[in-house]
């Protein structure tokens, strides 16, 4: 496809088992292409049938598809129509891999993890002429459309949360002579609840196996550094991920910082009790999750042409927060273990619960209390009790 034949509006087909990696492939094109026509699958199979229903401008394909795999895609492609540009992704980088794909001609052969600069240049030059970008305006709300009803469509389908943190500047300063520093990368990035979920989420995904990830330091040594920086480095293109209503801004400081302090406390708790500091500090990071993703769709809502007080953004949060949360957190098949532990934080009636749970649900309720507010009742509450944890204890990690 050269500059001269471009489509208006190109039709591309992403073709990707790994639920993540396809999102991260739908992001980058999108960022390219913001009207492009995307269809995508997650098996073969499914693309072959597309492939037999409609006309395509570009094909993204994973080698490794289960059903039909990618390069009996390309071949089939080859045979009718020669020219149409096929990106051939892989994670087989041996040379008899690449003698094997080479005489169908793909338009290019990405081994994983991929390069995300090279793959966006590709992008470019395959779907923009020369000098050209493509604008797309948001589109305003439907006529009629309440807040409620939008953010209840919203709920199934939102990306998530805002994020916290600078994700390109945390790459940049955890890239060393030997490549990515996943300890420093952890430091610049265990605060933000987004990349926590997703890269918990993706290190769950089917593409890896064995014990359940509950953690942000076991899911980047589960998945290769590439690919935690290329799904890092993704979530800064999607849409609204930074907050421009200062009122959602605020909201969003707070809840992000009652995240932070119940971790912390969640952490020193644990470590005090010798239980699994981790697992403590992953679900109270992550226990705002929902109400974060609900201001990010309200800016959505804003930026549609709804209208937008504090009185607004208080009654969405305390109507739909925990909806979201708990819809995020099925969606992304975060593991059971994990989301039984966040509800911990919530509710503690009835039932047997973990010492880890008692945890969580005593260090949220500490980082609730203003200035003002002192530890004496909180240490003669049933949480502190069942931990044999008295006021010395909570003072000492309070000041720690």
């Amino acid at each position: 496809m050269t500059a001269v034949d471009l489509p208006a509006v190109p039709r591309v087909l992403i073709a990707e088992a790994d639920p993540w990696s396809r999102d991260l492939l739908k992001q980058v094109l999108l960022n390219v292409r913001c009207d492009a026509r995307l269809d995508v699958c997650a098996d073969g199979q499914h693309a072959a049938t597309l492939l037999g229903e409609k006309t395509y401008d570009l094909i993204l394909a994973d080698w490794e598809l289960p059903g039909v795999d990618g390069l009996s895609l390309l071949r089939s492609v080859r045979q009718k129509r020669r020219s149409l540009p096929f990106i051939l992704l892989s994670s087989r980088n041996d040379s008899a891999s690449v003698r094997e794909a080479l005489p169908l001609a793909p338009t290019a052969y990405l081994t994983r993890p991929l390069n995300m600069e090279s793959l966006t240049q590709r992008l470019q030059d395959l779907l923009l002429n020369e000098g050209e970008s493509v604008y797309c305006e948001i589109p305003p709300l439907a006529p009629g459309m309440t807040l409620p009803a939008f953010l209840e469509r919203r709920r199934e389908v939102c990306d998530g949360a805002p994020l916290r943190v600078d994700v390109k500047a945390a790459v940049q300063h955890s890239l060393g002579p030997e490549g990515l520093d996943l300890k420093q990368l952890e430091d610049q990035v265990h605060s933000d609840p987004q990349i926590t979920a997703v890269l918990i989420a993706a290190a769950n995904s089917a593409g890896y196996h064995g014990t359940p990830v509950q953690t942000l330091p076991e899911a980047l040594h589960k998945l290769v550094p590439g690919q935690s920086m290329n799904l890092i480095l993704g979530l800064a293109l999607k849409h609204n991920v930074v907050l421009g209503d200062p009122g959602l801004v605020a909201y969003a400081e707070r809840h992000w910082q009652l995240s932070q302090d119940s971790a912390d406390y969640a952490r020193r708790l644990a470590r005090m009790l010798e239980l699994d500091h981790e697992r403590c500090y992953s679900a109270c990071i992550l226990h705002r999750l929902g109400d974060l993703a609900l201001l990010r769709c309200l800016e959505d809502w804003r930026q549609g042409g709804g209208a937008l007080d504090d009185q607004t953004i208080g009654e969405s949060l305390d109507a739909f927060g925990a909806a979201y949360g708990s819809a995020l957190r099925t969606r992304w098949r975060l593991p059971l273990e994990l989301r039984q532990l966040i509800a911990g934080i919530y509710s503690l009636e009835g039932g047997v619960y973990s010492r880890e749970a008692l945890v969580v649900n005593l260090a949220v309720q500490m980082a609730r209390l203003t200035e003002h507010e002192g530890l004496e009742e909180l240490a003669g509450s049933k949480t502190a009790r069942l931990l044999k944890v008295g006021l010395p204890e909570l003072t000492r990690v309070r000041k720690t």
